[in-house]
């Protein structure tokens, strides 16, 4: 276990050197992968191949969908679904039940499926909704989608090695993945906003691993050990990575979940985590556990709990 000081720290790793087998340096930063891992759950990490020009582009994508007319953003509205594809305006989530909905706005995607493919018929690969402006943002959002998918692989090896499992170790449950990218619009925190107001209120991701590219605008918060809340600063071409409950519980806790959240303030913020989970019948049991958790139950049960038009949609 780290001590207090080193915990305190989210560490910073070079992943042009992680991916890199045949470098000296290379166990000096799985050391810090493991830090991350199991003492704060979350890392910052750079030199990934996606550079700043990359995660700005399709960060300015996404902020020109957002700044569009509400009625036109109502064209694909997730809350007419029973998925979680599409645009959710703010207050469609709440993360956190004793506080209120996150003001925040999103835009949801995930892998592209043929219409005949049958995984298209589970909600965890439903069909994307995708707005006619900005003209080009279903491409740039797809070519992000896979770009950032192929990293998020990457890393989550270095982490099974970190760990002290083969680097494959996870390679196999990742063939289809349950993985969802999102657009986070964080406008200027209301002038009438509480103690329970938050662009998204204290939570744990909910899945595996979390990619977060952001525009570099201060924001992100995660709960150390010791209960005190410290900023998370990346900017274009530096990503925070995260591990969620789903991780935590497949590895027996050998992998920790933090909680994080955005307060706000007054400038708006943009980010765009990618939630990088296996596909959807792979056990996530700790090892030698004789009871089943299949991955994308647990996934529906947690949207169950946070997006509201699904709540809404149970009721009836």
């Amino acid at each position: 276990m780290a001590d207090v000081s080193s915990a305190m720290k989210v560490p910073e790793i070079d992943a042009s050197i992680l991916f890199d087998t045949e470098s000296p340096r290379r166990r000096a930063e799985l050391e810090k992968v493991r830090a991350a891992a199991i003492d704060v759950g979350f890392m910052t990490v750079s030199g990934t191949g996606i550079d700043a020009r990359a995660v700005e582009h399709v960060l300015d994508t996404y902020r020109r969908f957002f700044l569009l007319p509400t009625a036109v953003k109502q064209a694909c509205d997730m809350s007419i679904t029973g998925s979680n594809r599409g645009w959710g305006a703010s207050g469609a989530e709440q993360v956190d039940p004793n506080a209120n909905p996150d003001y925040k706005e999103v835009f949801d995607s995930g892998p592209e499926l043929s219409s005949g493919d049958p995984l298209s018929r589970l909600r965890y690969y439903a069909p994307n909704r995708w707005p006619d402006e900005p003209r080009e943002f279903r491409s740039t959002v797809i070519d992000y989608y896979e770009r950032a998918g192929a990293v998020a692989l990457r890393l989550l090896s270095a982490v099974a090695e970190a760990i002290g499992e083969r680097a494959s170790h996870f390679d196999d449950k990742f063939d289809q993945p349950m993985a969802l990218l999102r657009g986070n619009y964080y406008p200027p925190r209301p002038s009438d906003a509480t103690r329970d107001d938050f662009g998204i209120a204290p939570h744990t991701d909910y899945g595996c691993l979390t990619l977060l590219a952001t525009d570099g605008t201060p924001g992100l918060e995660v709960t150390v050990r010791d209960g005190e809340w410290i900023p998370v600063l990346a900017p274009p071409g530096t990503f925070a990575v995260n591990f969620g409950e789903m991780i935590e519980h497949w590895t027996a806790g050998r992998v920790v979940a933090t909680p994080h959240r955005v307060v706000g303030g007054q400038a708006e913020r943009l980010s765009v985590p990618l939630f990088f989970n296996p596909r959807h019948d792979v056990n996530i049991a700790p090892p030698g556990s004789e009871h089943v958790m299949l991955a994308g139950e647990h996934l529906a049960r947690r949207y169950d709990e946070t997006y509201l038009h699904r709540q809404s949609n149970a009721r009836r």
